[in-house]
């Protein structure tokens, strides 16, 4: 890099983000702020100037981040005082995830706070001393203005440099216990760990709206399918009551897009009314995997319908023509909205709609009720208020004829919105939202059949397969068109690796079996330091700049809500355990929840992931093999695919290898090819099945209360 003066030199504003892959950076690209991408120059500026860096961390669905750089970055005081006193570093979190890592635990061990936009001022070693997250140009809701603050912190740094330094220091030492466990002289067990998560998770849940906590509500999909493995395990039907709720509740609320399908981020009040209105692939993904669990598990054809919507959404708008799917959808379509796009005025149903389909609609959406946006009541978001039979009172609509009506509704609301300027896409193609996808897939084809979603799901692998895996390095963070980037990361290589298992198991293809095994083989090469859980990134592998806190170890062990990497791993390596019946992978899935709990005591419900993978670990695994072909054998095979097991392979026939099966379940199969089906817990075996009912019934049962050994 040259000196100041020389490389900027007739270049004003954000000319280093143009050309940038993330539309987050891009999007600053206008403003007046000498913004720097994260690296090495960045740094190097601020030593040579001995400036401090402002560093913003931030993401194209995020809200707050578009506010902030709508108001406060697009404010000329604002942008001269950072040109004064700064250099400016912006951060795209879905890029760079492990330094979003870093500085969110400075941010919040310093101040409490966390989230997006994350700012953070740092020395020119990369140390955190200030932090926060959204601040306003001028005073108001609540926060300090940023003018004062960056006044006040460049004061401080010319002339208060021992306040700094203790700031460093003391962020040193609080950050220090976390290399370090909970400090128990007595190892947590295995059976303490399940029964902390699941009391926390049942004292946090919701009877009357379902889900966990309060406003702002977040969905906790792992936590979902902590409560149906914990019903299947201890026979505790409320467990299982408590995840059906949730979910119908999710379903029918504003969180989810009634007219559009998929689930916004999170819910601002209790009730799942009002979303914060960004669609993210790592939300939907984790959300249609619980849904077609529960698609099984109970009767409801609501939970199937909510997966076929989020996936045609999914498949409309985020995935890409050659294979894979983008990351987000933004919240906004223009500045200053918030959610415009999906909410509706009286008058704009009213524009849309036929008189009856209004009546319909509006009762069933609840339109004027618990839905208007708290900023504008005039505009609703629609959720679902009551049924379409209470709705179509007044009406001479009955039946099927109201529930006709009211999906004509819809379309036509459909049709309507797509007419509106829609919010940016971010079609960034990361390899752990991916491997999310792609499990979600593989749990939807086995609960509808749809085989849409099969291909969908081997195009995504196959386009990270071909385009960025590398044996002796994994999968990329992302591909992009330079080519592919970000090797190291193991949130890529644990949900990449176990969404191989899944598309292994379903399409009984034995290369994706071999793939998923050669990414496990690096995660536990690579990636393992000795009685510690996994580190976020592989020294060895990975392809970023080493600065700042980046070269500090990190190990992510709690769901933020989002899987966890460590319990990823766990439970992706369970999975393949059943899968091959190799013990080698269970006891290394078993290494790293004990590596990991020391950590997660008081974790409660974000150690969701962790437990889930602890509870099938001391849960046989299903395998199922139907045999034979005719009308005997499709209704053995239909069956299967209502019956519920937490840990369960079909097969329709004898799969090859090194799709491994018990000894007595091989030698069976051979004898006979005439339509029947056998169930394996582990290595014992039921005696051949030709009942279906029967053949559903024997696999939902928990070998504890199964057949005898």
């Amino acid at each position: 890099m040259g000196e100041e003066g020389t490389e900027s030199e007739g270049r004003a504003g954000a000319w280093r983000l143009a050309e940038s892959s993330s539309a987050y950076l891009r999007g600053a690209r206008e403003q007046a702020i000498d913004w720097y991408p994260w690296g090495e120059a960045a740094f190097e500026a601020a030593r040579r100037l001995n400036r401090p860096i402002l560093l913003d961390v931030g993401a194209v669905w995020c809200h707050w981040c578009h506010v902030m750089d709508e108001g406060t970055y697009s404010d000329a005081t604002v942008a001269r005082l950072i040109g004064q006193h700064f250099i400016a570093v912006k951060v795209d979190r879905d890029a760079n995830p492990e330094v979003d890592r870093r500085y969110q635990r400075q941010v919040n061990a310093l101040t409490g706070e966390g989230g997006w936009p994350l700012t953070a001022f740092l020395t020119p070693k990369g140390e955190t001393f200030f932090g926060g997250t959204y601040f306003p140009a001028q005073e108001g809701m609540g926060r300090p203005a940023f003018r004062r603050v960056l006044l006040e912190i460049s004061r401080l740094w010319r002339e208060e440099p021992d306040k700094i330094r203790e700031n460093t220091e003391a962020l040193a030492t609080a950050l220090t216990h976390e290399h370090h466990g909970t400090g128990r002289t007595q190892a947590l067990s295995a059976d303490q760990f399940l029964e902390g998560v699941g009391n926390s998770i049942r004292s946090s849940y919701d009877p009357v709206h379902g889900g966990f906590g309060m406003a702002p509500k977040f969905p906790h999909p792992t936590a979902v399918s902590f409560l149906l493995w914990s019903a299947f395990a201890t026979g505790d039907e409320r467990c299982a009551e408590e995840a059906r709720t949730t979910l119908r509740q999710m379903a029918d609320g504003g969180m989810y897009d009634q007219v559009g399908g998929g689930f916004h981020r999170y819910s601002v009040d209790e009730a799942w009314h009002i979303p914060h209105f960004e669609k993210m692939s790592i939300d939907n993904a984790a959300l249609v995997s619980a849904y077609a669990e529960a698609a099984r598990r109970f009767p409801e054809p609501r939970f199937s319908d909510v997966v076929r919507g989020t996936l045609a959404w999914a498949q409309a708008t985020l995935a890409d023509p050659k294979g894979g799917f983008g990351a987000s959808q933004d919240a906004d379509n223009a500045p200053g909205d918030d959610g415009g796009y999906f909410t509706w005025s009286r008058s704009e149903l009213k524009a849309v709609l036929d008189p009856v389909e209004l009546r319909i609609a509006s009762r069933f959406f609840g339109v004027g009720s618990q839905g208007r946006m708290p900023h504008d009541p005039d505009r609703n978001v629609l959720f679902r208020l009551m049924p379409v039979e209470e709705a179509a009172e007044g009406t001479t609509l009955e039946g099927t004829q109201a529930t006709a009506t009211l999906d004509s509704a819809v379309r036509k609301l459909a049709a309507a919105r797509l007419r509106r300027p829609r919010p940016i896409v971010d079609p960034a193609l990361y390899a752990n939202l991916n491997g999310g996808f792609i499990r979600a897939l593989c749990a939807s084809f086995v609960s509808l059949q749809d085989p849409t979603y099969l291909d969908a799901a081997r195009r995504a692998a196959d386009r990270f397969l071909t385009e960025g895996y590398q044996a002796d390095r994994g999968v990329p963070h992302q591909i992009a068109s330079p080519g592919p980037a970000g090797y190291g990361h193991l949130e890529d290589q644990a949900d990449f690796a176990w969404g191989l298992v899944e598309l292994a198991g379903v399409t009984v293809e034995p290369r994706y079996l071999a793939r998923a095994i050669e990414l496990f083989e690096l995660i536990l090469s690579r990636f393992t330091v000795s009685g510690m859980p996994l580190r976020d990134i592989a020294p060895a592998l990975y392809d970023g700049p080493a600065i700042g806190a980046v070269g500090e170890p990190a190990f992510p062990v709690e769901d933020m809500p989002h899987l966890s990497p460590n319990a990823a791993v766990a439970l992706g390596l369970v999975r393949l355990a059943s899968l091959t019946g190799e013990e080698r992978w269970r006891t290394e899935a078993r290494n790293i929840v004990g590596a990991c709990l020391p950590r997660l005591e008081r974790a409660g419900m974000f150690a969701s992931g962790m437990a889930l993978a602890a509870g099938l670990l001391d849960t046989e695994p299903v395998r199922v093999v139907v045999q034979g072909s005719g009308g005997l054998a499709d209704a053995l095979w239909s069956s299967t695919l209502t019956a519920w097991h937490p840990n369960a392979w079909i097969f329709r026939g004898t799969p090859p290898e090194p799709f491994s099966l018990p000894e007595e379940l091989a030698a069976a199969t051979m004898a006979s090819d005439r339509p029947r089906a056998f169930v394996c817990w582990g290595t014992r075996c039921a005696p051949p099945v030709e009942d279906p009912a029967a053949l559903a019934a024997l696999i939902g049962k928990s070998p504890a209360r199964g057949p005898a050994a």
